[in-house]
């Protein structure tokens, strides 16, 4: 007789945890992996002794275990693995039944996957699931996004395990096909930015001679004011732990090459297909790939020279300046974050809720933080919101750091030391209060080698115009023509 309440497939860490947190909620759990000596293995270690944990060997055994409507959780690598699992579960499931992926999947295979379901009657629901091993365990954040009839069927489960933040749980519906997953992407596309800000603080505060202690002591107490956040707090405990093996500062036996897993890859690429100018997140991926080409890097420094110059001037002052330079330089990227949420929406059609994303994000996910209430706070307002940096609390915050951040991006180029995200940051905010760039020019080249056409300022915007810049060109322009 079927019994349980949901189905999960996919017994890596992840998955484990996930069934073991819906167990502990009340919830009865169905587990299959393709693998079935995983099953027997978690269901004899970890969840030994809880009589709603189900083990099962085979997909029917599986699905038969299912209450209607069937729910069933992937927790699979993304790509062809989920599509597989999606073509075994479709025969045995009924209409209505529900396959939901929680990976880390691209929000264009989840529109795909999406469509592909309803068109065989069942619904379909891809989720962005944040908060890694312990978030998982204990309550993650959760993002997601498919067939809106799935909702109210999968709602109280999801809810339920989900970190909560001052008592609300950070899941909620966030749009229709691949919006949860196009969220996730987002988030994490943050992450990498929010990750390399930190490293480039870091990075500074090693410039001016600090020990590894020292500046645990420095992000402790900024973990203590506006910058209070899970990734502030852990590079906190990164910087105090010793190696056991060396007595030196762990941070320092750890070779400096960073790993990516696509991720803010996807957030970029994106960004160039919606022409959205996530600079930071942009930084952010290309410092990984720089950072990868260690040995370059160390045969590059035995001939490549900068400057010299050791660091005058008062530490304290120097490091505020970097507190608020990393202050202003996150409200930049969370601001072009959302504007690219903002840009997603109109092209996929979506009724995004980005009040109710910022909310989800406060607890169980990586980038949570005091600094998300704000932006919730924000989004709630009566006025709509065309980018945080007009919104006033972050205006002001911005105005307060400028001159600081300034000082540190200059100190930065002075010292040799790398600032990509720091420096694209303040970029950004310069080119976005510019009423005037100097684009005009560029629109003038792209005319006069390829008669591109150009708009002008005297005449209506849509209204095109070209030069026959050369007296040999003709009247003949790029968007008459397909070449």
């Amino acid at each position: 007789m079927p019994q349980a309440d949901i189905g999960l497939i996919g017994m890596a860490v992840m998955g484990q945890n996930l069934v073991l947190n819906m167990s502990d909620h009340g919830f009865t759990v169905a587990a299959f992996n393709r693998t079935v000596s995983k099953v027997d293995d978690f269901v004899n270690g970890p969840a030994a002794g809880r009589d709603t944990i189900i083990g099962t060997h085979s997909i029917e055994e599986f699905v038969a275990a299912l209450k209607r409507p069937r729910r069933v959780m992937l927790m699979v690598k993304a790509g062809p693995a989920v599509d597989g699992f999606i073509e075994k579960l479709l025969p045995h499931l009924e209409d209505g039944d529900i396959i939901i992926d929680g990976g880390n999947s691209n929000f264009k295979d989840t529109i795909r996957r999406t469509r592909h379901a309803e068109s065989q009657g069942k619904l379909y629901i891809g989720t962005g699931v944040s908060g890694g091993e312990e978030g998982a365990r204990h309550g993650p954040s959760i993002m997601p996004g498919g067939s809106p009839a799935a909702w109210p069927h999968v709602k109280d489960i999801f809810q339920a395990i989900a970190a909560k933040a001052d008592g609300a749980p950070c899941c909620d519906w966030v749009g229709e096909n691949g919006a949860g997953h196009f969220v996730k992407m987002v988030h994490n596309g943050i992450e990498y930015g929010d990750m390399q800000l930190i490293c480039e603080a870091y990075a500074l505060m090693q410039a001016i001679g600090m020990t590894a202690g020292e500046m645990s002591k420095v992000f402790a107490e900024w973990n203590r004011g506006e910058l209070d956040s899970y990734l502030i707090q852990i590079t906190s405990d990164i910087l105090a732990k010793t190696d056991e093996l060396t007595g030196r500062p762990m941070v320092d036996v750890i070779l400096d090459t960073a790993g990516q897993k696509g991720t803010g890859k996807w957030t970029v690429i994106s960004a160039c297909e919606l022409g959205m100018p996530v600079t930071i997140i942009g930084e952010a991926v290309f410092a990984r790939c720089l950072s990868a080409i260690k040995e370059e890097r160390v045969a590059a420094a035995q001939q490549l020279r900068g400057p010299k110059r050791a660091f005058k001037g008062e530490r304290a002052k120097f490091i505020e300046d970097v507190r608020q330079g990393l202050y202003a330089s996150k409200i930049c990227s969370y601001a072009q974050g959302f504007q690219m949420m903002r840009a997603a929406a109109g092209e996929y059609g979506w009724d995004l809720n980005y009040g109710g994303a910022a909310a989800m994000w406060r607890g169980g996910c990586i980038i949570r933080s005091q600094f998300l209430g704000r932006i919730t706070k924000a989004f709630r307002g009566k006025k709509e919101v065309v980018n945080l940096l007009l919104v006033p609390y972050f205006r002001s915050a911005v105005r307060k750091a400028q001159t600081a951040w300034r000082r540190v991006v200059t100190k930065a180029i002075r010292l040799g030391v790398p600032v990509p995200a720091f420096s694209t940051a303040l970029a950004y905010y310069d080119g976005y209060r510019s009423e005037r760039l100097p684009a005009n020019l560029l629109q003038a080249q792209r005319d006069y080698f390829g008669a591109h056409t150009y708009e002008r300022v005297d005449k209506p915007r849509g209204e095109f115009s070209h030069t026959n810049w050369t007296g040999t060109g003709g009247a003949t322009t790029a968007g008459t023509y397909t070449a």
